[in-house]
């Protein structure tokens, strides 16, 4: 599950791309948090992470705000993901870049529950990482839509 913090971070960017891809103005931080629903003060912290890690940049001045930094289809949603949310197994033993063994675990090669959800995540994964902001661009219906569920 995507946390609320994640689901704000897509929105901003979804309304960013939106706005470049018609030929539009960089979008200051109350308009960005008018189109996605986030609370401006929280929606601050969530767009310094986003600029610190390249994904938009910030313009400074009377015609400033935020802008894409990078094209819509090269921002992973997986690295996306990780930024906002950290780590996404469901076992820390299963972790790529945030390994760590499992206190009660005697042995990860025979453990069952590990197996099981390593299936799962692997088949997960493959899905997340070929996923785009881009292809959330293109998804039908509006962005509320998409993250109503």
């Amino acid at each position: 599950m995507i946390s609320q913090k994640m689901k704000y971070a897509l929105k901003a960017l979804l309304a960013l791309a939106d706005e470049q891809a018609g030929g539009g103005r960089a979008l200051r931080i109350e308009e960005i948090a008018r189109r996605s629903g986030a609370p401006k003060r929280f929606l601050e912290h969530i767009l310094l992470e986003i600029r610190n890690a390249g994904i938009i940049a910030s313009i400074r001045g009377r015609a400033g705000g935020y802008v894409m930094a990078q094209a819509p289809e090269t921002v992973s949603l997986s690295e996306l993901l990780r930024l906002i949310d950290g780590p996404m197994a469901p076992l820390p033993c299963l972790s790529r870049r945030s390994y760590a063994r499992c206190e009660d675990c005697a042995d990860e090669a025979s453990c069952r529950i590990r197996k099981v959800f390593s299936e799962v995540f692997w088949s997960y994964l493959l899905l997340i990482e070929s996923l785009t902001l881009a292809d959330l661009m293109r998804a039908d219906g509006s962005a509320d839509r998409i993250f109503a569920a």
